[in-house]
């Protein structure tokens, strides 16, 4: 989903001429390298709630004419959202792998 919409982002703000609508393509690809590379998965769960979130109300306004491909992007940032509040909720706040020690 990451990977659609931020392809969606870099097509659509480099065709229209739109450079934040690139940028916020590229910020999900920074949030996928991120993921790939383990950092705090939890954080980056919840920061994307709000970055994908956010972007509706600028497509209201920044849009005047709607099409398929949109629609489908939003759709994906739907489900986004409710993949990422998902892993949010059942990640632990410490992921680090801890062993107790051994009772005798």
């Amino acid at each position: 989903m990451v990977v659609v919409t931020g392809v969606l982002h870099v097509f659509a703000g480099i065709v229209e001429g739109r450079p934040p609508v690139t940028l916020a393509g590229v910020g999900y690809a920074g949030a996928l390298v991120l993921f790939f590379l383990d950092y705090r998965r939890r954080l980056l769960y919840l920061i994307g709630i709000p970055y994908t979130a956010v972007q509706f109300p600028l497509w209201l306004v920044a849009k005047s004419e709607y099409g398929t491909v949109d629609y489908v992007d939003k759709a994906v940032q739907v489900a986004l959202i409710l993949v990422l509040l998902s892993l949010y909720l059942n990640t632990p706040s410490d992921t680090r792998k801890t062993t107790a020690p051994a009772a005798d």
